[in-house]
């Protein structure tokens, strides 16, 4: 492929809060943003122009400089306030339509479109129909797979994440796409199946990533020295993301026991809360300080809120172990960042993560649904030395040579060039030149975009 053909790439990620300093945290906004982000800052490095699609609303900017050669642009739809992703579809087609105008008028070239999630794989399919783009499909998680494991009456589980619906146009996408990305095996297998029936040779099992500039392992005496900073005695474990269900902190709460009768100075902390918490969140996190007083547990149960990005490493480090106990995680981003700074890691069997992992000497995975067995993990890394500085040691080992974000995005560049493409227009229609003629000082101070 030509440098001239592959000199810009469009990533499309419509719902959450995306920006260059994103507030995770923040509703719909976790780890597919840092996917999105460091994705794009790594196509970047290998010389490509990429333009972030994504959702105006709250008065945002429209534009919005990130890194070199990469930029957010945002298109309005729907009301002005935050939708949620589970009906921003319903807003989908104004966004293409406003998205499309500006890229004819613009008069801008992509290679691909790279969309992420399903509201932005339904925009991404429909782009690349109308301006002949190849399009390449990230689901994250996918609506059968999650409808399948979530608890909950199933009736008000269907109003609340309008799985019918989104499984049906989940199906026209991954049927229209070029190449469609899981991120684990089992993703690959739930995609190959019935209720989806990809064909086999469109589909690339490429994991996600994470900065190994940022999320290394340091010394035991430094972590001791970080622990103290951040005011934590004992041993630490962590758990932390955004609040939902899904995320099992409930479950977490539930082990506890069986560590803290064999680990006198254990504490958990859960980092589970965010700097502009909804209705909904500040009553789960209330449940879950119920539910640690009804097991008293109350005092050895630490609760803090959202954790800024810059001191997320440090977090990790301060951890003696680290818990995923997810009731179900498309992969687990944040274990592997974990184990990246070299902090033990105990991971759930209902996601993609363990399956990559070597037990007992990568990582350790257990059901958090057998809340007592998830303890015992938990218990036997703190509870033996050589048992944590064995997962230390491999675990940030295997997150280096299989994880970092340079060598997933050279996956992606390639799964393009390793299917037959339709023969699809290149140049968007009505397009009148590039834009690449205006420097890169355009990029990064013009609001015109």
């Amino acid at each position: 492929m030509s440098d001239e053909k592959r000199a810009r790439i469009m990533m499309i990620s419509t719902h959450g809060y995306i920006s260059a300093f994103p507030e995770f945290g923040k509703p719909d906004t976790g780890g597919q943003v840092v996917y999105v982000l460091e994705l794009s800052k790594c196509f970047a490095r290998l010389g490509y122009h990429v333009d972030i699609l994504t959702r105006q609303f709250e008065g945002q900017r429209s534009w919005e400089h990130i890194a070199p050669r990469v930029r957010i642009l945002r298109f309005p739809c729907g009301p002005d306030e935050f939708v949620p992703k589970e009906t921003l579809c319903e807003h989908i087609p104004e966004w293409v339509e406003n998205a499309r105008e500006h890229v004819e008028e613009k008069g801008l070239e992509y290679t691909q479109i790279n969309s992420h999630y399903w509201d932005a794989g339904l925009a991404g399919q429909a782009l690349a129909n109308a301006l002949g783009i190849p399009h390449v499909h990230t689901p994250h998680s996918i609506g059968a797979w999650k409808r399948d494991n979530m608890d909950g009456d199933p009736a008000e589980l269907e109003r609340r994440y309008n799985f019918r619906h989104r499984i049906r146009e989940e199906k026209v996408v991954y049927d229209e796409c070029d190449v469609l990305v899981a991120t684990t095996l089992p993703q690959r297998e739930i995609l190959l199946a019935s209720e989806y029936d990809v064909p086999t040779e469109k589909v690339r099992v490429i994991p996600p990533g994470y900065d190994d500039m940022r999320f290394f392992p340091v010394s035991r005496a430094s972590r001791q020295a970080i622990k103290r900073d951040l005011g934590l005695q004992g041993k630490i474990v962590l758990a932390l993301g955004r609040m939902a269900k899904n995320k099992g902190y409930d479950l977490l709460i539930r082990a506890m026991p069986t560590v803290f009768n064999r680990v006198e100075d254990a504490r958990l902390l859960l980092a589970v809360g965010s700097t502009e918490p909804s209705e909904d969140e500040r009553r789960q996190v209330d449940e879950l300080k119920r539910l640690a007083e009804r097991l008293g547990l109350a005092e050895r149960v630490l609760f803090r809120d959202y954790i800024p990005d810059e001191a997320l490493a440090d977090y990790y480090r301060a951890a003696d172990v680290f818990a995923l106990s997810s009731r179900y995680e498309p992969f687990g981003m944040t274990a592997v960042e974990a184990m990246a700074c070299g902090t033990p890691a105990v991971v759930t069997t209902e996601g993609g993560l363990w399956e990559q992992v070597a037990w007992g000497l990568e990582a350790v995975y257990a059901n958090p649904f057998d809340p007592e067995a998830f303890g015992h993990a938990l218990t036997a890394v703190l509870t033996h030395r050589r048992v944590a500085d064995q997962l230390a040691k491999y675990g940030s080992q295997k997150a280096r040579a299989r994880f970092t974000w340079t060598g997933i995005a050279q996956q992606l560049l390639r799964s393009m060039g390793s299917v037959e493409l339709p023969m699809r227009q290149h140049v968007a229609a009505g397009a009148k030149g590039g834009d690449d003629a205006q420097g890169e000082e355009t990029w990064k101070t013009s609001d015109s975009w």
